[in-house]
């Protein structure tokens, strides 16, 4: 097989690989901001929680989280389809790791500026939105962006419950007598060219951001 024969095959296996990517990130970015911000809560009981699902889901192996929703939740009459049991897998696996990374970055932001929202007679809410938040949201890029080219990456993961993405499409071309170089390697490309779409956008929307922060919001005339 040529490189443009193995590329149109595996080309069969691309809107899944995405369509996992965009919906388990869906999944983990709230999961990753919900956690984050129970760590660091004044009741014990949500900080307890948010410990829990983070060490949990980083404790344990994203491929049997993804078995146990697959192969085992049927045990308990829950039967998930292969696309819902990889996307809560790798979303809840994933919000997990960003759990940490919003914690840190909310923590980063200096407490005089906080301190000074205060003195201004800002409530806790608008203090955290319009002070904190922006703040911290830049500094949540950069590994975010890390987090968010690994979750590409475990994506690959979705072909071992039967999800049709290019790495089983990889797969299936293998074991048609492909020759698994060639076929890896346009595999390879592939993934490489995604990491990279989602690395340049990840440091144009952080441009933006410390662009943003650093002029202000623009007055009104």
């Amino acid at each position: 097989m040529s490189i443009g024969e193995i590329f149109t095959s595996l080309m069969g296996g691309f809107g899944v690989t995405v369509t996992v990517w965009v919906l388990a990130a869906l999944i983990a970015i709230p999961a990753a901001l919900l956690a984050g911000m129970s760590r660091l809560s004044s009741s014990r009981i949500v900080r307890f929680l948010g410990g829990v699902y983070i060490e949990f889901f980083r404790g344990t192996s994203a491929l049997v989280q993804l078995f146990a929703l697959f192969f085992v939740m049927p045990f308990f009459g829950l039967t998930l389809s292969p696309m819902v049991a990889g996307v809560l897998a790798l979303g809840l696996n994933e919000g997990s790791y960003g759990a940490e990374v919003v914690r840190g970055a909310i923590q980063a932001v200096p407490k005089g500026q906080s301190e000074a929202a205060t003195a201004l007679g800002m409530s806790r809410w608008n203090r955290f939105r319009r002070v904190v938040l922006p703040q911290a949201f830049v500094e949540m890029l950069p590994p975010g962006s890390n987090l968010a080219i690994d979750l590409l990456k475990l994506t690959s993961l979705v072909s071992l419950v039967t999800l049709s993405d290019i790495t089983f499409e990889g797969q299936q071309l293998r074991l048609g007598a492909g020759d698994p170089l060639l076929i890896f390697a346009v595999l390879l490309s592939i993934y490489f060219f995604l990491a990279s779409v989602i690395s340049i956008v990840f440091s144009l929307v952080e441009g933006r951001a410390r662009r943003g922060l650093h002029t202000g919001p623009s007055r009104r005339a």
